[in-house]
């Protein structure tokens, strides 16, 4: 009887804990299909219809296709870079024995705990010299550098746990390390390789600060920085704001549909391999 009390306690909670979740999202979604006046007389009911209007508006007005372009070529080279340089210096690690890989881990490991937000001041002064400001190029070299040393923490973790057996069978078939990283190590380091795209597209895409310190023409602008601009001064069009963060957070759940059983995989041999 205390079982079956405990167990529908734990149901009760979940579900109103996905309520909580999916509630402002619920009101945010119907906002969409809402003009200004009747999301104010109305904020939590049903819109009178499903019109599109916002969403035309969006596009033909606010040129959303541009910055969408620029948040895409930063979000891709960021992550191409990002998964590239973290598994290498991943595998080079689980390659190394004794005290040099574990000062070596340490030191990407240091990484992580150095706030962005605190550095914003020597790091604008340092790309202003190399000329990289106001540059998609040194907006990439940036988000690359704060997410390598994650990213180096999560692939070494999971790296680990290849069998050795297998690299030196590779190794006896004279197998170079070249071709271990990239016939072998990889190909097994599927399930984290993707947990760490999806973690950094979240980054990259949605990051507002490191746009906002870098990028000051209008035609470079990210989303996150287009999304800024629909809040005035007096007055905000929260119907077309709604919008844009709708259209903006579907990339997110279309990676993670076609990533998720990586996903998944990834995060349940992390917790099982740890």
């Amino acid at each position: 009887m205390k079982a079956l009390a405990g167990k529908t306690s734990k149901q009760v909670l979940l579900i109103t804990y996905v309520l909580i979740v999916l509630l402002p999202f619920t009101v945010m979604f119907f906002a969409t299909f809402k003009s200004m006046s009747g999301l104010f007389q109305d904020p939590f009911g049903l819109p009178e219809s499903f019109a599109l209007t916002n969403y035309f508006e969006l596009f033909r007005q606010e040129n959303m296709l541009l910055y969408f372009k620029n948040s895409g070529v930063v979000t891709l080279f960021s992550i191409t870079s990002i998964l590239f340089m973290s598994s290498l210096v991943a595998f080079g690690i689980t390659r190394m024995s004794g005290r040099k890989a574990a000062l070596l881990f340490a030191f990407f490991s240091l990484g992580m705990t150095i706030p962005s937000q605190t550095s914003i001041i020597p790091l604008f002064i340092m790309m202003s010299k190399l000329g990289l400001t106001n540059s998609q190029l040194g907006l990439v070299l940036v988000e690359t550098a704060f997410i390598i040393p994650i990213g180096v923490f999560i692939l070494t973790g999971f790296m680990k746990t290849i069998p050795q057996e297998m690299i030196e069978a590779a190794q006896m078939d004279g197998a170079n390390e070249w071709y271990i990283y990239q016939r072998i190590a990889m190909p097994i380091s599927l399930p984290s390789v993707a947990t760490l795209a999806i973690f950094a597209l979240m980054i990259v895409w949605n990051n507002l600060l490191l746009p906002l310190l870098l990028l000051k023409s209008s035609a470079l602008k990210t989303l996150p920085l287009k999304l800024l601009e629909f809040k005035g001064e007096y007055l905000t069009n929260y119907p077309l704001l709604f919008s844009a963060v709708v259209v903006i957070s579907i990339p997110m759940i279309v990676l993670y549909i076609f990533l998720q059983r990586y996903f998944i995989e990834g995060v349940t041999a992390g917790s099982i391999k740890g």
